[in-house]
């Protein structure tokens, strides 16, 4: 079955850095967009970078700056580099193969064809 197995969540203090990996497995993930959403407790999921399978990538205003998006496509993985984390970015973050084409990433909920499990950020002093 296809899967996306996600993993690199965990404590960290203000300031730190985290990577997320998102291993996919019985499908190329080139062939596909690749998004990153999250859940902070209390608040509705929404989406944080999208990386289309053109190469285009796209980000929420708050973590512009702050977050990556990359695919490897010999290891099929896509990674989301978080840098100078903040508190209001803990949340459980999942990763979702979305469809491909050129204009998937205009859009920071693009059309989820399947999602990964979550895993948790927390950032706390």
């Amino acid at each position: 079955d296809v899967q996306l197995q996600a993993s690199g969540g965990g404590t960290v203090q203000p300031g730190g850095s985290l990577r997320l990996s998102c291993a996919a497995s019985d499908y190329e993930i080139s062939g596909y967009g690749i998004a990153w959403f999250r859940q902070a407790p209390g608040k509705e999921r929404e989406g944080i970078s999208c990386l289309n399978s053109y190469g285009d990538t796209a980000y929420e205003d708050s973590v512009r700056g702050r977050f990556s998006i990359s695919i490897d496509n010999a290891n099929n993985t896509a990674y989301l580099q978080m840098n100078n984390l903040k508190p209001e970015d803990t949340a459980v973050y999942r990763c979702a193969a979305v469809a491909a084409g050129p204009d998937t990433c205009k859009t920071l909920t693009p059309r989820v064809m399947f999602w990964g499990q979550g895993t948790l950020v927390t950032v706390s002093s």
